[in-house]
């Protein structure tokens, strides 16, 4: 079988696995949050298996990722949350995305965009504690009145209340639910009474069981990722979906004290045989992990030596036979004996959620 130069391949039966996961676990409704390309992993292939696991609604950050799925054949419920100053929301009603709603002119952009036979679906969300967007508590009032009134009037139909927590502690969060009752609360004394409460995401949906509400929003639990440091995917019943891959594509055999790489920040200690994986920082490989990078390669791990480059990066496998053209893993399942996305994560300083991210459009994906 010919290995591919580059691929991620994507487990979409995973994925739908862990969406079951999260309902046998939590109860309530599950928003499958597919922004930014579904972590990198496509998003309306990760979708529709989001879809078939039941999850019952989509959520991404922006609208142009939700017209694309659209376009793409995905007709299930989507919200979006956040927008460009001075967005119009005309598109995104005649497709019937759902908008969540941080101010009161998003509130008067999502009524202008109603017709009368179309009031726009809005989620209303609150700033309780994260300090990024949401309706600040001295606009409570004004915003909530005012969408009742639209709500009356047939311009916009409020299906959800919500917010995101810090996962800073589990004090923290609670604090922040509080003050989310307390939102809900007074949205009630205006007659509003939304389809459902959201703001526990992955980490929230699993430690915080009040949490959960009428519905959590699963990003990178989707994916068979961990959201937390002292916890593999496999602790906590979920799957990873993306696996990264290449193919040698050079093998050298050099003598001790060759230089690897830019600058040569390794030299090699004795005679030995190196590698090259044909994936750079171009693809979303983390430049500063360089000299920490885990692979596997036929079966065994090893570490990047040198400066990842562009396209590329150097790994010394000592003596063991290696030919042009060997499958290398770069992360995948750990559980199958291989590099996780956490491995590369703690290699380069940084999150799990970034290291599949990252990865570039120059990565063909194939679904399987």
């Amino acid at each position: 079988m010919t290995v591919p130069f580059r691929e991620a391949t994507i487990d979409l039966d995973a994925i739908a696995d862990n969406v079951r996961h999260f309902r046998r676990l939590t109860g309530v409704e599950v928003i499958a949050v597919v922004k930014a390309n579904a972590y990198g992993h496509g998003a309306a292939a990760a979708a529709v298996a989001a879809l078939s696991g039941g999850a019952t609604r989509l959520g991404v950050a922006e609208i142009p990722e939700a017209l694309e799925l659209r376009r793409q054949g995905v007709h299930a419920p989507i919200m979006a949350w956040l927008h460009a100053p001075g967005e119009r929301f005309e598109q995104a009603a005649a497709q019937d995305i759902e908008v969540g709603i941080s101010s009161f002119d998003q509130l008067a952009a999502a009524a202008a965009a109603a017709s009368v036979a179309r009031p726009v679906a809005v989620h209303l969300k609150f700033e309780t504690g994260l300090s990024r967007n949401g309706l600040a508590p001295e606009d409570w009032g004004r915003v909530l009145a005012e969408a009742a009134r639209l709500e009356r009037i047939g311009r916009l139909r409020v299906v959800g209340l919500f917010s995101h927590l810090s996962n800073t502690s589990a004090e923290d969060d609670r604090a922040a639910l509080a003050k989310f009752d307390e939102a809900v609360a007074t949205a009630a004394t205006f007659g509003i009474r939304p389809e459902i409460r959201h703001i526990a995401a992955t980490a929230a949906a699993i430690d915080l069981p009040e949490m959960r509400l009428d519905a959590v929003r699963i990003g990178i639990g989707l994916y068979g990722l961990s959201p937390f440091e002292d916890r593999t995917s496999s602790d906590l019943g979920l799957r990873p979906a993306m696996t990264l891959r290449g193919a040698v594509a050079a093998v050298r055999r050099v003598p001790a004290g060759t230089g690897v790489s830019y600058g040569y920040d390794h030299r090699t200690e004795r005679d030995t045989t190196l590698a090259l994986v044909p994936l750079g920082y171009a693809d979303g490989i983390p430049r500063n992990a360089s000299g920490r990078l885990p692979v596997s390669i036929g079966g065994r791990r090893y570490a990047n030596v040198g400066r990842i480059a562009m396209d590329q990066f150097v790994v010394d496998v000592g003596d063991a036979p290696v030919s042009i053209g060997d499958e290398v893993v770069l992360f995948g399942d750990p559980t199958l004996g291989v590099p996780s996305a956490a491995d590369w994560a703690t290699a380069a300083g940084t999150i799990d959620y970034e290291i599949v991210t990252r990865i570039g459009p120059r990565v063909p994906r194939r679904t399987s």
